[in-house]
């Protein structure tokens, strides 16, 4: 029995088709996703949405954040952005964390809740430089 996922951009429907498992890179850690899951919303990091069929890995996407709503037979996820893995490029990657790491330099340090989106900004970067050299 498969899990029905949608990825879902501010643009358009990005994808959508049956999987025996997804992993998304939830906001604590990977998070494996399967038929039956247990009902949650879940904050998304940048990193890489791998689907699976069966045990092989059939489609890699970079998201760079969002949120993923899990029912028993659907995911559903909103990205900020997504891009197939194939499709990605380190110098991408490396002039985003390059303008957030100047971002953080020049913000107020005692502004937190500014602190905290930079910071998403430059692990996002990280994690598409990282995807990118895979």
């Amino acid at each position: 029995m498969a899990v029905d996922l949608e990825i879902v951009s501010p643009e358009k429907l990005l994808l959508s088709k049956p999987v025996d498992m997804v992993v998304l890179p939830a906001a604590e850690g990977e998070m494996g996703v399967m038929v039956n899951h247990a009902p949650m919303i879940v904050l998304l990091r940048g990193g890489v949405i791998r689907l699976y069929q069966g045990t092989a890995v059939t489609e890699q996407l970079y998201v760079s954040g969002g949120f993923a709503e899990v029912t028993g037979s659907r995911v559903t996820v909103l990205a900020t952005e997504a891009t197939p893995v194939a499709e990605l490029k380190r110098e991408d990657g490396q002039s985003r964390l390059t303008a957030a790491e100047a971002e953080y330099g020049a913000a107020d340090k005692n502004d937190v809740t500014t602190l905290d989106a930079i910071q998403a900004k430059m692990q996002a970067a990280r994690a598409l430089i990282e995807a990118a050299a895979a």
